[in-house]
């Protein structure tokens, strides 16, 4: 039986610290599906469209046996995740204050679908620090950001802030 995942994010930005939990989670799964969500009340700097292809672009890198595809998706996660037949979601944590809020998001999903496990990974020493929100505040003040993120990405906030 093929056990698949889903990795659910609005990656915006990519950075390496997604990437970091993307190749641990390949480990673990035969698929992985990296779901990148619209959730506009997040208010993100890149569109959808554009997020996308962020997370295509730096998958392109990758190479392992376990399939991985990129799928964009709005509304409950855990209707998403029934829907890719997934039996796993993937989450990264930096810190223990990430803690607390995915605690209870397992507890609400849990309720909602008992047959889905959380599976959380914890980030490497060296990407813990990294946020999507601090990227994005580095590269808007004109800092350097690609100690944290890709070539790409680095162009393309680069090019945001112009």
């Amino acid at each position: 039986m093929k056990r698949t995942a889903l990795y659910p994010g609005t990656f915006d930005p990519m950075t390496n610290g997604h990437l970091d939990i993307i190749r641990r989670a390949m480990k673990l799964c035969d698929k992985l599906v990296i779901g990148v969500a619209i959730n506009q009340g997040k208010n993100p700097l890149f569109n959808l469209e554009e997020r996308t292809d962020m997370v295509k672009n730096a998958l392109g890198r990758m190479s392992g046996e376990c399939e991985v595809e990129v799928v964009p998706f709005e509304g409950l996660l855990i209707h998403f995740v029934e829907t890719v037949g997934a039996s796993v979601i993937i989450r990264g944590l930096r810190a223990v204050s990430d803690f607390e809020f995915e605690f209870q998001m397992v507890g609400m999903n849990r309720k909602l679908n008992a047959e889905i496990e959380t599976v959380f990974l914890m980030a490497d020493a060296q990407n813990q620090m990294i946020a999507s929100r601090l990227v994005k505040e580095i590269a808007k003040l004109g800092g350097d950001v690609s100690a944290f993120v890709s070539p790409t990405v680095k162009t393309r906030l680069a090019d945001k802030y112009k």
